[in-house]
């Protein structure tokens, strides 16, 4: 199976916001290759894609785990950690949670980031 590749971009929340607005008033029409999910800071992504991250995207990947039961022991973390960071990478795109008799199944959606970012003058 193809994993996709994400497109993320990096702006300030200031102006990330002002580009909402400007979208939400029809001033501003993203473009088709524009990034969908945007950090504030390169520390932020950071942060997401953690080496931490990364290796229980990688566990989830090689045993695709049928619970977070199975994932807690797989990965050695506790449940409400494991619960807290795959919501966070789920609003990101990056895996997706769905249940399956009475538990909570992670799919990982991305494997390849396309990191999008510039300096702009103020």
């Amino acid at each position: 199976m193809k994993m996709k590749t994400i497109k993320v971009g990096i702006m300030p929340k200031e102006q990330y916001k002002q580009r909402t607005i400007d979208i939400a008033k029809g001033l501003y029409k993203p473009k088709k290759d524009e990034p969908k999910i945007w950090f504030e800071s390169i520390k932020s992504m950071a942060q997401i894609l953690s080496n931490e991250n990364q290796k229980l995207l990688q566990i989830i990947l090689d045993n695709k785990p049928t619970s977070l039961k199975e994932l807690e022991e797989l990965t050695g973390r506790a449940k409400s950690n494991l619960s807290r960071t795959l919501k966070t990478l789920a609003r990101y795109g990056i895996v997706e949670l769905h249940k399956e008799k009475n538990s909570l199944v992670p799919k990982v959606k991305a494997t390849n980031f396309h990191v999008e970012f510039g300096l702009s003058a103020a």
